[in-house]
């Protein structure tokens, strides 16, 4: 398995979908939507065996000052291979001049992988959100 990663967003909207759901993550029920948004924000790579989609991570960032990882996905017949520490290596080469690099661990049982790749929980923090779904 030769896994080739890339900055250019040319993946589909079905092969996007496709790799959303099968994480289960309720964004790929929302497929123009997520297309659209994928498209439009600051980085995004992605990771490839031969034409199968596989892995994907974006991020949102101000240009200067911060950086926020929105998604990081690997397909699940793809985990455990080192695909996601892959893509996080190159969000965080992306952003190395950025002070501040953010994102969410929203599944708790992921803490401690995103701590193996060098984040650390901010103390006295809030994640507060308006949730419309």
């Amino acid at each position: 398995m030769s896994i080739n990663y890339t900055d250019k967003r040319e993946f589909t909207e079905k092969q996007a979908e496709e790799l959303f759901l099968s994480v289960e993550w309720a964004s790929g029920k929302y497929p123009e939507r997520l297309y659209k948004a994928l498209q439009s924000c600051e980085t995004v790579y992605t990771a490839w065996d031969g034409e199968r989609l596989v892995g994907l991570a974006n991020a949102i960032d101000d240009g200067a000052m911060t950086a926020y990882v929105h998604y990081l996905l690997v397909h699940p017949d793809y985990q455990g291979k080192g695909i996601g520490r892959e893509l996080m290596e190159l969000m965080k080469l992306h952003y190395a001049d950025f002070p501040y690099f953010f994102l969410v661990a929203e599944n708790p049982p992921l803490v401690g992988y995103y701590e193996a790749l060098g984040f650390a929980k901010e103390n006295n923090t809030n994640v507060m959100a308006i949730n419309k779904k």
